[in-house]
């Protein structure tokens, strides 16, 4: 289970670290494997722990500026948005949240930089 956010200017962002040179793109991606290590670590203190499978099984990677967090247990969906029979239980969706402001900031620095450095 993954949960997708659109963040407005994410566009911008991946354009504006294609213009980086190495040593930013590092910077920005440092900052966001310490977003995304965040997002799990909040995750999986709200997970609910029955026998810590699903809490293992939560995990955070950034691919091509893109960070992806999900559970890959099979049943992570139904414990986070509920089912007719189990009310639901959040874990990534708040996590996301609460770090949200955090990444913005991070797109926000990095398309500032970009722009400094292409002369705006």
């Amino acid at each position: 289970m993954e949960i997708s956010c659109d963040v407005q200017g994410i566009e911008e962002f991946q354009a504006a670290m294609r213009q980086f040179d190495s040593g930013m793109q590092r910077q920005v991606h440092s900052a966001l494997v310490s977003w995304a290590a965040d997002v799990k670590a909040l995750a999986m203190q709200l997970v609910r722990v029955r026998t810590g499978y699903l809490r293992s099984k939560i995990y955070a990677v950034i691919r091509e500026w893109v960070a992806e967090i999900g559970a890959d247990a099979t049943y992570a969906y139904f414990v986070e948005m509920g089912t007719k029979r189990m009310r639901a239980q959040p874990y990534l969706y708040p996590a996301i949240q609460a770090y949200l402001p955090v990444l913005e900031e991070i797109i926000g620095w990095a398309i500032e930089v970009a722009k400094r450095e292409a002369g705006f």
